[in-house]
């Protein structure tokens, strides 16, 4: 298959998961109603509406001159290299929707053959597109495997997973060309400028995923004298979240501890703000830290950009920053850990 009918299939893909939940513009039903369905049952933290935002949003990345832009550097070794025949491992993760589609579309779209160990907290959603593609057409099928075993014959690794295994996939897999990544967060640094609007897009990039992404906010500063009151436009609109059973145990869980220990937090009745210096924070829990002056913030996180996946401000701080309610929208080119997955598939294997 040559690239220029790999890259048509992933317009289609991503045209197919714009269009979720349906039904499709002949009236059918979209095909992966039922697997949405079933990927909330295995996983409850796998909402209808969750499922639906990870499906749209990956789609809109899809568009064709999205995929244009993003391939267009590597084209002429696209066309040339020779990729047939050499399987690439991927391990995925489990935290979001479809948290392994990019590394799925990378190796796919460079003619190699992706062979994915998914995690089980969402083994049914990738396979299922898998299953359309290869209807769309057969030559799909020797491309596209999936195995719960150990692997055996690969010739490049990618595997994403949590600090603790890290240090296993880089013993085990150091052999290979390989990507291993560990556990990041998103942060976001508020002047006290922004407006409401502001304000909700940042609620959606801490709340989104039940704050279960690498991308989602799970830690803010805020200036010296700020009023955390003014973060209420932030989470009002995520009431619903403590509905959902498995999010209200953890509020509640979080709650009790900084009770019965007597530690300060402002409740906002779906998430509790904490004052904490590290980056990552449980399930229903934001951290925050008061900063005097800009320039020292600035400096601090450049010493820990190797554990921070995203910064999200309203207004420039003078860093590489998205603005809110963009940190579960990455572009093609937004590499998890702001490694270039083309360039290591293209030049490294």
């Amino acid at each position: 298959m040559d690239i220029r009918n790999r890259i048509q299939t992933f317009i289609e893909v991503g045209r197919m998961l714009r269009a979720f939940p349906g039904p499709l513009e002949n009236g059918e039903v979209h095909p992966l109603a039922g697997t949405a369905s079933e990927a909330e049952a295995r996983n409850p933290w796998f909402t209808r509406e969750n499922i639906r935002y990870a499906l749209n949003a990956l789609g809109d990345s899809m568009h064709p001159e999205s995929l244009e832009i993003w391939l267009d550097p590597y084209m002429d070794t696209l066309k040339n290299k020779e990729t047939k025949g050499k399987i690439i491992g991927i391990v995925t993760a489990g935290n979001i929707p479809l948290a392994g589609f990019h590394d799925f579309l990378s190796v796919l779209v460079c003619g190699y053959t992706f062979c994915g160990k998914l995690s089980g907290q969402d083994a049914v959603l990738l396979p299922a597109i898998a299953r359309l593609m290869v209807q769309k057409s057969p030559e799909w099928t020797e491309l596209i495997k999936f195995t719960d075993a150990p692997f055996k014959e690969i010739d490049a690794i990618i595997a994403t997973g949590s600090d603790n295994t890290y240090r296993y996939f880089e013993y085990y897999f150091s052999r290979y060309p390989h990507i291993i990544r560990r556990n990041r967060n998103g942060v976001a640094i508020l002047t006290g400028n922004e407006n409401e609007e502001d304000l909700k897009g940042l609620g959606a990039d801490i709340m989104l995923y039940f704050g279960l992404g690498c991308r989602n906010v799970s830690k803010i500063y805020i200036p010296a004298a700020y009023d955390v009151l003014q973060l209420v436009p932030c989470f009002e609109p995520w009431e619903v979240l403590i509905r959902h059973n498995k999010y209200y145990n953890n509020y509640e869980y979080q709650k009790s501890i900084r009770l019965v220990n007597r530690k300060p937090f402002h409740d906002f009745g779906n998430i509790m703000l904490v004052e904490e210096p590290g980056l990552a924070s449980p399930v229903s829990v934001l951290n925050y830290e008061r900063y005097d002056n800009l320039e020292s913030l600035k400096s601090e996180l450049r010493l820990h950009s190797g554990k921070i996946q995203c910064i999200v401000s309203a207004s420039d701080p003078g860093l590489q920053y998205i603005l809110p309610g963009s940190s579960q929208k990455p572009g093609l080119g937004d590499y998890a850990d702001g490694t270039d997955t083309l360039r290591f598939l293209l030049e490294e294997i």
